[in-house]
């Protein structure tokens, strides 16, 4: 990969060898392994045996899950919040698991839309829950640094099942949930 950015290096018009980029190889290798760390990623893994049978039956909410991610047509970043729920049906997942499930899939070269798709997926499978719901928010750097330069343009998407798809109490319940006003503090 080393060998690859040195020539990138060169075909831009700079000189690979020159002080400031001798080591930018190296560091952009460092750097891509970080951001797409998802690929060698399990989910099985990253719950750690994390499912608890619980008797609970109400959503569970962890919103404004931050994450950051690759677009796969610009390689620019795009980065934003997840708001993820469920409902149980007899097993949940420790609470923690749910941002990092938003890991393992924005730490892969992405499109928002697959994205919130597989975080939805992935949770569907897993728990086996009465609903599923996932709303992202994001901004895309490959909107704001090149084609239409448009620096407030957000950009929102949802997965919804089960319940929350065929029940529109429940997905409104979702989604004035995950709009609710920020607790201070």
């Amino acid at each position: 990969m080393q060998d690859l950015l040195r020539r990138l290096l060169a075909e831009l018009g700079e000189d690979p060898e020159r002080e400031g980029l001798v080591s930018t190889p190296k560091r952009v290798e460092k750097a891509l392994t970080f951001l797409t760390s998802g690929y060698r990623a399990d989910i099985d893994d990253v719950l750690n045996g994390a499912l608890f049978t619980v008797n609970y039956s109400e959503m569970v909410i962890v919103k404004d899950i931050d994450f950051y991610s690759l677009c796969e047509h610009h390689l620019l970043p795009f980065f934003g919040k997840a708001h993820v729920a469920y409902i149980p049906n007899g097993k949940i997942v420790g609470l923690s698991k749910l941002p990092r499930i938003v890991e393992v899939f924005a730490r892969r070269l992405q499109v928002q839309e697959r994205l919130t798709e597989q975080i939805a997926g992935a949770l569907d499978d897993v728990l086996q829950p009465q609903g599923v719901g996932v709303v992202i928010e994001a901004y895309h750097l490959c909107m704001m640094m090149r084609g239409v330069e448009k620096q407030n343009s957000k950009t929102l998407t949802s997965a919804v099942r089960g319940s929350f798809r065929s029940d529109q109490k429940t997905r409104e319940e979702f989604l004035t949930l995950a709009y609710a006003p920020r607790m201070s503090g």
